[in-house]
C-alpha cells in the first residue's frame, strides 16, 4: 500500500511499490486520504469543499494508477479514498485488509526532513500494527529504483 499525494517523493515511492508488487506477484493499493475540512459556518460550503477534494483525489489516483500500470507492465492497483487523518486511515486500512503486507512511503529529502506522515507512521505502524514499512528516499532516480525494487 502506498499513501498517495501530489509530492515528487510519492512518484518515486509509487515506482518502487509498483515494481515490487510486479516482481513478487503482489497487488498494489493506492490510498488517498482527504483530511477533515476546517469548521465551516455554512454546510453548503463544506459540502462543496468535500466534493472538490473527492474529485481531486479521484483524478490523482487515476493518474497514479496509470503510471503504476505502465511501469509494472500491466498491474491494476486498487484505489482507496478515505476521509480522516492520514495516520489513522493508513492504520485503519492496514487493520481492515490482512492482504496489505507492506506500507511504502516516499520521504522528502529537503531540510524539513522526511515529512510528518513518514515520521508519524514509521513510528506508530510498528507499535500499533505489525506491518513492515519501506521508506523510499524521494531523490532516487528511476534507474536506481528499478535496481532495488
Amino acid at each position: 500500500m502506498i499513501l498517495a499525494d501530489e509530492s515528487p517523493e510519492c512518484r518515486v515511492a509509487l515506482r518502487y511499490a509498483a515494481l515490487r508488487a510486479a516482481h513478487t506477484g503482489g497487488r498494489l493499493t493506492l490510498l488517498y486520504v482527504i483530511e477533515p475540512a476546517e469548521f465551516m459556518h455554512w454546510a453548503s460550503v463544506a459540502e462543496k469543499m468535500q466534493e472538490d477534494a473527492r474529485e481531486e483525489a479521484e483524478r490523482l489516483l487515476y493518474e497514479l494508477a496509470g503510471e503504476a500500470n505502465k511501469v509494472s507492465g500491466g498491474l491494476l492497483p486498487e484505489l482507496l479514498i478515505r476521509e480522516g487523518t492520514a495516520k489513522e486511515e493508513v492504520l485503519s486500512a492496514a487493520r481492515e485488509d490482512p492482504t496489505i503486507r507492506l506500507l511504502v512511503l516516499g520521504a522528502g529529502v529537503g531540510r524539513e526532513g522526511p515529512g510528518p506522515i513518514v515520521s508519524a507512521l514509521a513510528k506508530d505502524i510498528v507499535s500499533i500494527y505489525p506491518i513492515p514499512v519501506t521508506i523510499v528516499p524521494g531523490n532516487l532516480t528511476p534507474d536506481v529504483v528499478d535496481l532495488i525494487a
